[in-house]
């Protein structure tokens, strides 16, 4: 075995000196430390690598850091923690270890021998695993990768040109190596603190997280804006339960086809799940409908609130990835494959406006698309169109066979500054569900058909929406810019800073006047100085910031500072409204979601 380092793959890679190392007569084992695995487990696998050792007479052993064997990797420092226990473990051979969190390059000569080669899984004895054959699965299945670009070109990645599209790059590398445990926090979980907005709750399962008050509205006006467009759009607002039995029969088939991790819960003798997604809720509400053909595309809609998947808890963190989340979900039952893809076309459009909407611009986010080859030749057209209208090459996973209840699935991936991807928007085509689930409608034949159903969430889980726009900030103010929300999302839109307490009252009516114009706004009547005031204002990303004097009260003009753009200008009260309706408008409101004096508000702590 030769190996070389040649460069660090993560930011807690270990410190060496990059070397070739040549061994020889060495028995290699290319380890994969999995979410979960800890001391017990290094000592097990210890001893299984030795029992092969005695068998085959070898006293000199390689442990080889080698993610690539699994796609639910435990944490970098974990995995780190392993790899030594078992090294020390290992101690009365000749053992070295491959440096961890390098790329390497290795060339590897095996001798022709029955014991040469051997696979094996390491689990702590008694583990439970309750995850549905469709996780079990899932890292089995053979994806053959591609980048599409705009002029319908499909090329496989090792062969394309990242060097102009390096967000797409980031979001190939996460796909295709399928690492999905965080190393560290990411800059929102600082943001969500510092802004009110969310935190852990440290009482309740990992990834089921407190909402402050800014939160809520924040939520609150997302969820509403969501659920506004997709009504236009034709959705059909119903609302189901969120747990169900898992013996039900369509149920148990369907949890073996969907890649998600339950929580279970035991009740009067039935075994009880919470529901993933509002699916099989809107399903067994169809079933009992009475449909033709003439009710198709029949579209229902639901904000869920709440969904539940126990994700591994290397892979929770903040907003971004959590086990209970909010998320619009809205199905179109469909009598063929034709009308299916003709309602597709307005779903994808219907996600891209929404995601505009919220402050999310192409530039944003990566298009990523997933299909059995078969579809693909018979719905070439289809993909090339979607394409051709990001205007940017995007990522292509193809299956030579159906594994999945789809054929198709499309979503947009905002893509953070650790370099992991996140899905928002996302449809699918979904091709067995419909007879599942015992689903009918009469043709025009009044011949009983089973419809193709969509899976569609327009901005994907309200909190990642939040993560995203977060994010996005973020990024912003490390490129020097103000990090900033949305105008409409803003918890304060509007903040008055009474100088003395002589002008609190004309504050007081002057907030009535701007709260009767559907803006919120606030009153720092605290007794600080104005300079204090205003910078916390600013670091509470309060967009206008009217300093009240008397000057002020005694003009008809108001003097606004505009956090923004940097400026302090004089503008009639009229004109101010305006400016500020302009930028909200065909959104939704909500009055402020605290105490509007300053004063009186309690401090939370973060």
């Amino acid at each position: 075995m030769e190996y070389t380092p040649t460069k660090k793959e993560i930011e807690s890679a270990e410190e060496i000196t990059p070397e070739t190392k040549n061994l020889k007569e060495v028995v290699v084992t290319f380890i994969a430390v999995e979410e979960g695995d800890d001391k017990t487990v290094a000592k097990k696998a210890i001893a299984e690598i030795k029992e092969s050792m005695n068998k085959i007479g070898c006293k000199k052993l390689l442990l080889y850091p080698y993610a690539h064997l699994s796609s639910k990797l435990a944490s970098p420092n974990s995995a780190l923690s392993v790899l030594k226990e078992m090294e020390l473990l290992a101690s009365d051979l000749d053992v070295s270890r491959a440096p961890f969190g390098w790329t390497k390059t290795y060339k590897l000569e095996v001798k022709g021998h029955p014991l040469a080669e051997t696979s094996k899984v390491i689990t702590k004895d008694g583990s439970s695993d309750d995850t549905s054959e469709a996780v079990k699965s899932e890292s089995k299945i053979k994806s053959y990768w591609y980048i599409m670009t705009p002029d319908g070109n499909m090329q496989e990645i090792e062969k394309f040109n990242f060097s102009k599209h390096p967000q797409l790059e980031v979001l190939t590398k996460y796909e295709t190596v399928k690492k999905r445990s965080v190393d560290e926090p990411p800059p929102h979980v600082r943001l969500m603190k510092k802004l009110a907005i969310a935190d852990y709750e440290p009482a309740s399962d990992s990834g089921n997280m407190r909402f402050y008050p800014n939160g809520r509205l924040i939520k609150s006006l997302i969820e509403r804006y969501v659920t506004d467009n997709i009504t236009s759009y034709g959705g059909l607002e119903v609302e189901t339960p969120i747990m169900y039995d898992s013996h039900h029969p369509s149920l148990e088939s369907y949890f073996n086809r969907f890649p998600a991790r339950q929580y279970n819960i035991n009740s009067e003798g039935k075994q009880l799940i919470l529901r993933f997604a509002a699916c099989f809720g809107q399903f067994l509400m169809a079933h009992d409908f009475q449909l033709s053909y003439r009710n198709l595309p029949l579209k229902l809609y639901e904000m869920t609130r709440y969904s539940f998947r126990r994700e591994q808890s290397g892979e929770l963190v903040g907003l971004r990835r959590l086990r209970a989340f909010t998320m619009p979900d809205c199905h179109a039952f469909c009598k063929d494959m034709s009308q299916a893809i003709e309602e597709f076309r307005k779903r994808f459009d219907l996600s891209r406006n929404v995601l505009h909407g919220l402050g999310l611009n192409e530039s944003d986010y990566e298009l990523a698309i997933r299909f059995t080859e078969e579809f693909y030749n018979e719905n070439k057209q289809l993909i090339e169109e979607t394409v051709k209208k990001i205007g940017k090459p995007v990522l292509i996973e193809m299956w030579k066979e159906q594994f999945f209840y789809f054929v198709l699935k499309w979503e947009f991936n905002y893509i953070d500054s650790q370099g992991k991807a996140s899905a928002l928007s996302t449809d699918q085509i979904d091709v067995e569900n419909g007879k599942r689930y015992n689903i009918e409608f009469f043709d025009e034949q009044n011949k009983p058909q089973y419809p193709i159903i969509l899976h569609n969430s327009p901005s994907g889980a309200i909190e990642r929406v939040i993560f995203a726009l977060l994010e996005k900030a973020a990024k912003d103010s490390k490129e020097g810019k103000k990090a900033h929300l949305p105008l409409w999302l803003s918890p304060t839109q509007v903040r008055l800073i009474p100088i003395k307490p002589e002008f609190l009252q004309f504050c007081k009516n002057l907030a009535d006047k701007i709260t009767d114009s559907k803006i919120r706004v606030d009153v720092d009547d605290r007794n600080e100085s104005i300079g204090k005031r205003i910078r916390e204002a600013e670091t509470e990303w309060i967009r206008y910031i009217l300093v009240i004097g008397e000057k002020e009260v005694n003009s008809k003009d108001v003097n606004v500072r505009d956090r923004e753009t940097g400026e302090l200008k004089q503008i009639s009260f009229d004109d101010f409204i305006s400016e500020i309706h302009e930028q909200i408008k065909n959104k939704p409101f909500s009055h402020l979601n605290s105490n509007r004096f300053v004063s009186i508000r309690p401090q939370i702590m973060v």
